[in-house]
């Protein structure tokens, strides 16, 4: 425990790693979302922005978020999406949400009340407006 407490003692290297190891652990136990920031680089420091979205499309992130969790900048990220899909990353995840909505209400008989909160919608009301703009029917149907 000296090297906790005594600065001028520098930790072993083996108890570095150890601790860098329990660390990471701790952040992927704390929220899975950590780990596309601490794995699976395509570019250094860059994360595949469509694999990102697809994986964590539920969650409430702003698209400033998803920037940063991908390695980018705000104007890099809205170009580099801008390269992969005609939509903007806002319109993006609502489609992705809506389509799997879809899929869990048709395919997999749930109930609509517990889809739209599991695909990332916050509002009832704005997920039936959405769904039905986007289907033409209510989820309910």
């Amino acid at each position: 425990m000296t090297p906790y407490f005594d600065s001028s003692v520098k930790p072993a290297d083996k108890l570095m790693e150890l601790k860098l190891h329990e660390g990471i652990y701790s952040l992927l136990n704390i929220d899975k979302r950590f780990y596309s920031c601490l794995f699976d680089f395509t570019e250094p420091w860059k994360i595949d922005i469509l694999d990102f979205m697809d994986k964590n499309y539920m969650y409430d992130l702003s698209v400033e978020d998803m920037a940063n969790y991908t390695g980018r900048s705000l104007a890099a990220f809205k170009r580099d999406f801008k390269k992969i899909s005609h939509l903007p990353p806002q319109k993006w995840l609502i489609e992705k949400r809506l389509k799997v909505a879809f899929d869990k209400i048709r395919s997999d008989n749930e109930k609509v009340s517990d889809v739209y909160l599991e695909v990332g919608f916050k509002n009832l009301s704005h997920f039936s407006t959405a769904f039905k703009k986007q289907y033409g029917y209510s989820p309910t149907k």
